[in-house]
């Protein structure tokens, strides 16, 4: 279903304020920086916002990689989400996504695990998604099955990838998947790609084949439902909650993954908030962002 826009004229002001700020970030990148100066951008860009003072940050390491968790005040024990960042396999981090795992942490009452994946092109596909489902196996041998597992964007793909492979593993499942504006079918076959360019302020199509092409490399194809699980096997999956922007390129994606699961006997409630671009969550200053994570926080508090 599609959410009503919170306050017309307080959307407007904060919209043009991310617009502005969109444009001033993309045109830098795209004005010559190297990836490494593009990934420490991402992270400025997005890590600006103070997130959740309430919440506490603590950084240790998950299968060998740096990760942080984020606890509530409230936080009970053995109440995880275990969070996968966005970035197009390419850039973003924990501190990219700090703001965004703080106010979900704070929403939920719970800890929220995030973590720094390999990327492309120093570590192509399958390195994300094996270091995704790593970190799962490590937190379930640990005794802390997370309760959910959540992922914005490419890490989206992470979070239904590793879902896939904890039940083909056999391995106890989340109660719940939370998705937001997931990037889940490489091949980019959906129409949005394409209707929605002009409504996006966030992504390009032409960005994203380019992220697909660097992180696939030249031996593994976008169909194959390794790197777009949306096209896999469903069948026996938790419940799946995605929240989705009504002018983000990606948003067939999230139609898609509701029509494949439904046919293999899943749940997906999917709500479409008119007007936003692809993650819009992590815009702390849109009143959209905050509407969507209260939603999120009330579905997961009542798992």
């Amino acid at each position: 279903m599609t959410q009503p826009l919170p306050s017309p004229a307080d959307s407007a002001v904060a919209f043009e304020r991310v617009r502005a700020r969109i444009k001033a970030a993309t045109s830098a990148w795209a004005a010559g920086m190297s990836l490494a100066e593009i990934r420490a951008s991402f992270e400025d860009f997005l890590g600006a916002g103070e997130g959740a003072p309430q919440v506490t940050r603590t950084p240790h390491a998950l299968a060998g990689l740096p990760a942080c968790a984020f606890d509530a005040a409230e936080a009970e024990a053995g109440r995880t989400l275990l969070y996968c960042h966005g970035g197009g396999f390419q850039i973003g981090s924990v501190r990219s996504h700090a703001g965004l795992m703080a106010r979900l942490a704070a929403v939920s009452g719970m800890r929220v695990l995030g973590f720094d994946y390999r990327l492309a092109p120093e570590h192509r596909f399958p390195a994300a998604p094996d270091d995704a489902f790593a970190v799962y196996r490590a937190l379930v041998e640990a005794g802390d099955i997370p309760l959910a597992l959540v992922g914005d964007s490419a890490g989206g793909a992470l979070a239904l990838g590793t879902a896939i492979r904890a039940r083909d593993a056999g391995l106890p499942l989340p109660k719940a998947l939370v998705l937001l504006s997931p990037w889940l079918d490489l091949t980019m076959s959906g129409e949005s790609y394409s209707a929605l360019v002009e409504q996006d302020i966030f992504s390009r199509p032409e960005q994203l084949k380019a992220m697909a092409r660097t992180y696939l490399g030249r031996d593994h194809a976008p169909a194959d439902p390794a790197a777009s699980p949306v096209l896999g096997d469903l069948a026996g999956l938790p419940p799946i909650l995605v929240h989705a922007g009504g002018a983000d390129i990606t948003l067939d994606d999230s139609h898609l993954i509701a029509r494949n699961a439904a046919a293999q006997g899943g749940r997906v409630n999917v709500e479409v908030f008119e007007g936003m671009c692809h993650h819009f969550q992590v815009f702390e200053e849109l009143p959209e962002a905050a509407l969507s994570l209260a939603r999120i926080g009330a579905f997961l508090r009542a798992l």
